[in-house]
This record gives C-alpha cells, structure tokens and sequence, in this order.
C-alpha cells in the first residue's frame, strides 16, 4: 500500500484509505503526518522524564497542541511545512533531551542510560522533503505491524482522541488560556502511544482518561470564548447576500474573525461566515460589527460550489479545507494551521500582534458581488447560559408534558448519502421533541421550520462542535434541577454524527461523563477493532445508527 489512513469517517470502504485519501490527502503528505506524529512521540518521552527531574518545558505543550492539530482531516496539505514542522519537532526533541540528560547527570553524578523507544532517539540521515517522505512509512500506523490489533486500536484511539482534544487547546491558547494538566496528560499519552510493547490496560486507562481531559480542554475553550466575546445570545443570522465586495470566513477560529472585522471596518466589505463559523454571529462582541452581515452557504463538503459562486476573497482558518477548484483557487486564502499548496497562506501573528489580512483585503475588492444561494433567517445562540436561563421554562414544560425528550444531534456532517439519516430522525421526531445541537452536523435540518415549544425553538443550536461542552452542562445541570443522580435517567437520546478527530474526542468525553446508550454514525470509526468494540458495547451500550423507522421508535419510547 502506498498509504495508510483510517482516522475519518469516509476512510475508503470503511476501512483504511491506502492510495489516495479521500480528503484529498496525498501518500506523500499523509506519510510527514505521520513522521509528526511519531516525533511529538519522541518529545513527550523526554518530556516525561525531563519532569521527574524538575526540568520545566512551558513551550512545547503548545507546539504538540499544534503539531496534533496539523494532522487533522482536512487541515494541511502542504509537504513542504509538514517538513518544516517535524524539523522544529526534532529540533525541540533533542533541545529537550540534552537539558534532561544535563539534569540527570547533575542529580545523580552518572549519564542517563534507560531505555526509551525509537521515537525518542531517531535522525535523519538527509533533510529533502524526498528524504522525510520516505521516513514516514517508517513511522506510521502499520509499521509496527506485529502489535495485536486491540492494542494497536487502543493506541490510535488515543492518539486520535488527543488530535480532537489538540485542537480545542490550540483555540484556546490562541485567545491566552492554557492549563499544564491538560500539556502533561498529552505528553503522558503520546509517551505511551510511543512504547513498542504497550500495555493494554495502561491504554484503556489512558483513552477514558482522555475523554475527562478533553470535557476539561472543552470547558477550557468556552470560558476562553465567553470571557472574550461574550455568551452568545438568541440570534436571527441573515441567509442572504447583500451588494458589494465581500469576504467569506470558514473554519472556527474567532479571533482571527475578531482581527478580520477590525481591519475591515470602513473599507466597504462586508464579512460572511460559512460552515462551523456560523455560531459567531451569536456573540455580543461580533454583533458591534455592522460590516458582518451573514452567514453564506451550509456545510464544509460543499464549499467547492459555494466558494465558487461566492465570487468574493475567502479566509480559511482551521480544518475543513477540501481541494479547492480552480474557479476560485486565485481568491482562497489560508492561515492558522491550515494550508493547501500555492494558496496564499496569512502568516502566524508575531509578538501577539494581530495578523495581517491586508491581501485579502485587497482581493475582496476586486471581485464583483456574491451570488444569492438562500433567502430567511435562521435562529443560533443557545449556548449553555442561554438555555440555563430558561431553565424554569424548560423543567414546566416537561412536567407539562409537552416536552417529553431531548435528543442530541451534535457531531459532524460528511458527504454520503447515508447522512440524509439525520434529517430524517429530525423531521420524524414528534412535536413534543427538542433537538439539542452543536457542529456542522446541524447543516443537515437547521434549516427545517419544526417549530417550538412553548416559545423554546424545537432546534436549540449550542455553536460550534467544542460546544458539545455546552450540551454537557445542560445535562448535567437539568439533571441537578430534576434530582436525577444520574444522567442516563434524563429524558435524552443521543444520536450523534462523527466525521473526524474532534468528534473523537466529544465522544470520549460524553463516555467519562457517564453518558450511556449513544448511537453513532454514519458508521462505526475504522480504528475500533471489534474487540475494544466490545467493551464499549458493554460498558457504555454504545451501538451503530439503524434505520430511520427503528431509531425513530426507539428515540420516542427512550430507548
């Protein structure tokens, strides 16, 4: 094979992507992620022993943050700085070593001579971006082929998991909040993802300790959020376009869209947010901007016709990125961790400084207006505060008995077919239903008039896929209000949608959490082998969507 690739939920058949991926992902680039990987490996070991030391390191939590996130599906297609990147992996590695190999010496008057695994001690033998291509089939998932499939599953489970929590982290460190536990447990997880012999219940400890940092790096982000621009609010987003230059933001990050608006302010263009950056409109601080007037088209998988007809300049800031077209190649732009090769990418920010966006700027100008795909409104905003707020309103009406079950549809929407399952389970679902829902899945009936309950929308949008987080807390908090020691009492079903790495960690975090019974798909992910399968099925009742007709009827009688 010339790859191999099974962390997303369209991975070919189901089973591994080997050629091609089909994120568009080349051989070439999945083969330096997978090198990354390996070498933040090696960092973490020697970050683990460099602590037993009392040798502190308060840069490379970050740079692991970011160097997982870069993995991610649909995030960085560009050879050049996945090679760029593992050389400064290496680069802090060996800094690394040599500080805990002085340490050691001067604690205990002799060299360090433990064992570590590979990934502590591998170099290069040539820096070509030819060279490092090749030392990625060494690295990557298959390579240790010898490993027991359950502990290989275990291993990319977490390893996985950590990549959806990275990403999180990174949002958050970004806006300037940071916690060291959440540092320290990444580079426990990836020391032990490095062993060559791992043992399985270490594993298993290590991805359910995985779902609690990643609610902990969940909370982390919304009070980064919250603490920057506001809790969001109820809010009618415009669907439609209005005359005039334009810029369309994608992706999730929200200080570069804070930083956009800034600098786009009395030029005469006008802002719209696409995909995951929706739920930006709700903030308090975003809705100073008259400059941002919408959002513009649905889901990440059909930019290619959305950002060609949007005619306008286009800023990617995080994953979701598919292989652009032609058409609208010349006006796309990139930054962040983001990059596709020859797309103009916007610089990292210096000295905390704000980000330059002046050449998008400047394209936006040139080009004629967007062209309307949609007319209305849709509502956003119900965030955890929001919902809390009316949570009297909410307890009434399922003592009424005209609230009779939450359902929680968050995760990530995809291309197949098969997702037309979702809007299905919503139009099905009886009127005394609410759909509670955070991601791109919402793509999927947002958009659908199902009416409300007693003023409360039957949709309540938490935001983004890390608000899943806000999902968690109303649970938690209906539960407290009805006296339910348990959460699984509530009347609340969850069917949830993955696609990728951070809809991993969502549901490990909803496992530690103590929450049973969740359906997921479209599928199962590739890289449960039916062994850990089935601890999950018996610990958790986690199991795969059926049919529209089954799961409709299961939903209603709560099961």
């Amino acid at each position: 094979m010339e790859m191999f690739c099974f962390q997303c939920e369209e991975t070919t058949r189901g089973s591994s992507c080997t050629v091609r991926g089909v994120c568009g992902k080349t051989a070439e680039v999945a083969a330096l992620q997978d090198l990354l990987i390996y070498l933040l490996k090696g960092i973490s070991v020697w970050g683990q022993l460099a602590r037993q030391v009392g040798v502190e390191d308060s840069e490379t939590g970050d740079f692991i943050a970011q160097g997982l996130f870069t993995t991610i599906t649909n995030v960085s297609f560009d050879p050049a700085s996945l090679v760029e990147l593992g050389q400064e992996a290496l680069r802090r590695r060996d800094a690394l070593r040599a500080r805990f190999e002085a340490a050691y010496l001067a604690k205990n008057g002799k060299a360090f001579e433990g064992d570590v695994p590979q990934a502590a001690t591998w170099e290069p033998k040539e820096n070509s971006v030819d060279a490092w291509i090749g030392y990625g089939a060494m690295a990557g998932i298959m390579a240790d082929s010898e490993l027991d499939e359950d502990r290989r599953s275990l291993r990319e489970l977490l390893v996985i998991g950590l990549k959806g929590m990275a990403a999180y982290y990174d949002h958050a460190s970004v806006l300037g909040k940071d916690d060291p536990e959440i540092v320290m447990f990444m580079q426990e997880a990836l020391a032990a993802a490095a062993e060559a012999d791992p043992d399985g219940g270490k594993l298993l400890d290590l991805v359910m300790r995985a779902g609690q940092m990643a609610v902990r790096t969940m909370a982390l982000l919304d009070a980064a959020n919250t603490e920057t621009y506001g809790n969001p609010e109820p809010t009618q987003v415009n669907l439609g376009v209005e005359q005039g230059p334009a810029i369309l933001i994608s992706g999730h990050d929200l200080r570069d869209l804070h930083e956009l608006l800034e600098q786009t302010r009395g030029t005469g263009v006008k802002v719209y947010t696409h995909g995951e950056m929706l739920p930006a409109n709700a903030y308090p601080v975003f809705k100073k901007y008259d400059n941002l007037v919408g959002n513009y088209g649905g889901s990440w998988w059909r930019q290619a016709s959305e950002f060609e007809k949007f005619n306008g300049a286009i800023l990617m800031t995080t994953n979701c990125l598919i292989p652009p077209r032609d058409s609208y190649k010349d006006r796309l732009f990139t930054t962040g961790v983001v990059q596709w090769p020859d797309v103009t990418h916007i610089p990292d920010r210096m000295d905390n400084k704000p980000k330059d966006f002046s050449a998008v700027i400047a394209c936006a100008l040139e080009c004629p207006s967007p062209e309307q795909l949609e007319e209305g409104s849709i509502t956003i905003g119900f965030a955890h505060e929001t919902v809390l707020g009316v949570a009297d309103r909410v307890i009434e009406a399922i003592q009424s008995g005209a609230l009779k079950r939450f359902v929680v549809m968050a995760g990530c929407d995809g291309r197949h077919t098969s997702r037309s399952y979702y809007t299905d389970i919503a139009k099905g679902l009886p009127e005394d239903s609410i759909i509670l829902t955070a991601g791109c899945a919402k793509y999927r009936y947002n958009k659908l008039d199902l009416g409300d309950i007693g003023g409360i929308p039957r949709v309540l949008d938490a935001g983004q896929c890390n608000d899943s987080y806000s999902l968690a807390v109303i649970a938690l908090k209906l539960a407290e209000a009805l006296g339910v020691e348990d959460v699984n009492e509530l009347p609340i079903e969850y069917d949830i949608a993955w696609y990728e790495q951070k809809a991993v960690a969502v549901l490990l975090a909803l496992l530690s959490l103590g929450v049973k019974h969740i359906r997921l798909g479209p599928v199962l992910p590739a890289f449960v082998s039916p062994g850990i399968l089935k601890v999950l099925v018996e610990n958790f009742d986690l199991k795969p969507i059926t049919t529209v007709e089954e799961d409709l009827a299961s939903i209603v009688a709560g099961h």
